[in-house]
This record gives C-alpha cells, structure tokens and sequence, in this order.
C-alpha cells in the first residue's frame, strides 16, 4: 500500500514520528535505533513503511533502510512473533546480524532481545531457513572456479545466503560479489560490504 514516506518531521515521541507531507500528518512507528537516526524535528526524511491493517486498527511502521523493513516482514512471518517484538528486535539487532544468525544457528544472538527465549529463537531460525531453502538459493561456489582461497570459500557462501535472507535475490547478490575484494574478510564484514553496495542500486 505505501512504499515509502518523504515529508517532514513535525513531531517525535518515544515510539512514533508524525511525518507530514502534502498536508497530511502521518503517525510512523519506529524501532528506537531507527528514530535516533532519522532526524530532528524540520528535517525533510524519507522513511519505508509497512502499513499494516487489522479491525480494531491500522498502523503504519516505518524504517530507515529497505533491509530493517525486510527484516520487520520477515519476523512478523515467523508464528508467535508479533510487531512490538518485531519492532525491539530491530532497535537491538541490526539486519545483517540477525541474518548472520539465522543463517549460522546463533540461538545465543537473538535471545539477547527481550521477551525472546531459547523456544522463540528457535522457532525464528527454524521457520526462517525453511522459508530461505523455498526461494532462489545461491549455488554452491566451487573454490577452483573462484580467485577466492578455499578457506574464504565457506564464508562467501554464508554471507550470500545472509543476504538472500534480506530479500536481494541471487543474480544481484553474485553480481555485487565479483566487485568485492572478499580475502581474510569475516563473514559479517562480506554481509555489510555487500550490503554498502547493494544499498546504491
């Protein structure tokens, strides 16, 4: 329903901005992390937005990057997890991390949210991977067709799949890799290399 919003600040509490534009005053949930980088009061944004509809309410819930709004969906997909989780799993995990974990297991990182237990963290990673391995899957890399070293092999691919799990989709993800000088980089530092240069398309 609504993509984006780019207006104006005209207001900010502790969960919410009013962003106006064209004469409208949009109320937007936001993660707290999200919020202490938007702006100030006056300052022109431009906020992604999830807008969502239920009978007893709509709400609009907006996020600084394509990837917090990715991430957002992707929870709210997961049963049992609902968009107040959502919305502090966010303001404390960023989008490549929690792809990190989900990707690597890391039931210890995602139970660092508050009102996430192991049971929770589990479910997330679970249903997560499942939905991954129904989408485009990145193909294996084969060391000896790659300039990469055969121990940086298992990290590209890790990093690949975190970034399916963000919604890019194999062609754009192997396109920005052949660009990225990828020797001794951690798996974390390819997902936000990768990330920095997907951002510009």
């Amino acid at each position: 329903m609504l993509a984006y919003i780019k207006g104006t600040i005209e207001d900010k509490a502790k969960d919410y901005v009013v962003i106006e534009t064209t004469g409208l005053g949009y109320k937007v949930f936001m993660p707290e992390t999200a919020m202490e980088k938007l702006g100030n009061i006056g300052d022109k944004v431009k906020v992604y937005t999830y807008y969502r509809v239920r009978e007893d309410d709509i709400s609009i819930f907006g996020f600084n990057t394509k990837e917090e709004l990715r991430m957002f969906e992707l929870l709210l997909s997961v049963s049992g997890i609902g968009a107040k989780t959502a919305i502090i799993m966010i303001s404390i995990i960023e989008p490549s991390e929690f792809a990190l974990a989900v990707i690597a297991n890391d039931i210890s990182k995602l139970v660092e949210v508050p009102g996430i237990g192991t049971k929770s963290a589990q479910r997330i990673v679970l249903e997560l991977k499942d939905k991954l391995k129904k989408e485009e899957n990145i193909e294996k890399i084969e060391g000896k067709k790659t300039k990469d070293s055969k121990e940086n092999v298992q990290a590209i691919e890790e990093a690949m799949s975190a970034l399916q799990v963000l919604g890019y989709n194999k062609k754009e993800i192997e396109k920005v890799f052949e660009k990225i000088e990828k020797d001794n980089l951690t798996v974390e530092e390819l997902i936000k290399h990768g990330l920095k240069e997907l951002s510009k398309k």
